[in-house]
């Protein structure tokens, strides 16, 4: 345990993260998992999809249309999580139909066809109101409901520890999520407005024309699909794209 957790800590990629997690969870049996993470939910909104950190190891046939055909916006485990934290059993939401919509019984067919039909889901604690996130759990194929009840009974305390770790360490990387980085340039200019220096003052600054300046903020506004400089600046920072350690 306290290697994982010291591996977990001292990686600094969120592909090794990434990779290190799922390997982890398949030795408990879920082979399979999905993480979200949003900064921009509301009630109605939980964010574009390009604004949504989407790690899944699933192949893209399930994927694609989970994330983009909007499967996920609908599926039982996923509502549940956005207003609760901890851990919940599929079993205690999505098998009984009568307290499910035509909606969510769509999603769980969808589901049941990529053999998507057990497993546990964990809605982590935000620090931000408009900050949402979740982790599904997906158990082996072959593995019933009520197996995967018993693996967590045995080890739930473990994975939901791991998978805590994993949230906090990931969440705390830089992240295009669906867009190109932003560049060396493009994020020190931003980071020059965030200190409130104008288009002038930023070229006296790191040696270009005021042109050079507006050309970089203007193709940062493009990446990171916004309308305003100051937009630019609050996504970036929110992505953890701008003010990171350059070491």
């Amino acid at each position: 345990m306290i290697s994982h957790i010291e591996a977990l800590v001292n990686t600094h990629c969120t592909d090794d993260i990434w990779k290190l997690h799922t390997a982890k969870m398949a030795e408990y049996g879920f082979d399979r998992v999905i993480y979200g993470f949003t900064r921009f939910w509301t009630e109605e909104f939980v964010g574009a999809p390009e604004d949504i950190m989407f790690l899944s190891n699933l192949p893209d046939s399930f994927t694609l249309p989970f994330m983009y055909e909007g499967y996920y916006l609908r599926a039982p485990m996923a509502k549940w999580a956005n207003s609760n934290v901890g851990a919940c059993s599929w079993g205690a939401v999505r098998h009984d139909p009568e307290k499910l919509t035509p909606e969510e019984i769509e999603v769980i067919e969808f589901c049941n066809n990529a053999a998507v039909t057990a497993g546990y889901t964990i809605a982590f604690r935000c620090q931000l109101t408009r900050e949402r996130a979740a982790q599904s759990l997906i158990a082996v194929e072959g593995l019933t409901q009520d197996e995967v009840d018993e693996i967590w009974e045995r080890h739930g305390r473990e994975i939901s520890l791991f998978s805590n770790i994993f949230h906090f360490r990931v969440i705390s990387m830089p992240h295009s999520y669906g867009r190109a980085r932003l560049t060396k340039r493009q994020r020190e200019v931003l980071e020059w407005v965030g200190e409130g220096k104008t288009a002038q003052d930023i070229a006296t600054i790191v040696g270009l024309t005021p042109a050079t300046v507006e050309k970089h903020l203007r193709l940062a506004r493009q990446a990171l699909d916004v309308e305003t400089t100051t937009q630019a600046v609050l996504k970036a920072s929110l992505q953890n794209q701008i003010y990171v350690n350059k070491s």
